[in-house]
């Protein structure tokens, strides 16, 4: 059995929440979303959040609840599009787990971002500057344990190489 927990990153509208689920249910793992997290802590929307409280007070508080459920056993956590890029959070990531970035292209990203009213960062930003987030992002990801290409992949698809990825790293140790 892998004995680490999975940590999914990669930007708004990759997917984490969906792939983290029900690759936590093919594991037989507990599933963690941050940012669903963070939401039932402060008992508002992400939106919300960054509305009344500011995306410094976000941060913290995506940074306490994301280090304490790191310190949980067997578990898939989907962290939010920001949250790789903290400096205590992915020290904690490399350490006790193992990191899955979902990659895609900025202009499918794009197209799924612009399907949502959820994401307060991308509400206020456009195209260009969304590329530009993406980029500024990218450097972040590309630290994660492995870079999962999710372009032209099904959601079972994806869930099968990250199945695959895991088992892989478990007969090498």
């Amino acid at each position: 059995m892998f004995k680490k927990n999975i940590v999914l990153i990669g930007m708004m509208a990759a997917g984490k929440t969906t792939i983290g689920f029900k690759l936590a249910k093919k594991l037989k793992y507990q599933f963690y979303d941050i940012d669903a997290l963070i939401e039932k802590h402060e008992n508002k929307k992400i939106n919300e959040i960054f509305q009344d409280d500011g995306e410094d007070y976000f941060r913290k508080i995506e940074e306490k609840l994301t280090l304490e459920h790191l310190e949980k056993k067997e578990c898939v956590i989907s962290l939010g599009g920001g949250g790789f890029l903290n400096d205590s959070i992915r020290k904690r990531v490399k350490k006790n787990s193992r990191s899955f970035w979902l990659n895609w292209k900025i202009t499918t990203i794009l197209n799924r971002i612009s399907k949502s009213q959820r994401r307060p960062i991308a509400l206020k930003l456009n195209n260009k500057d969304m590329a530009n987030l993406y980029k500024r992002r990218v450097k972040f990801y590309k630290r994660s344990d492995f870079k999962v290409n999710c372009e032209n992949k099904n959601k079972k698809q994806i869930i099968n190489l990250i199945s695959k990825l895991i088992k892989n790293e478990n007969s090498a140790n």
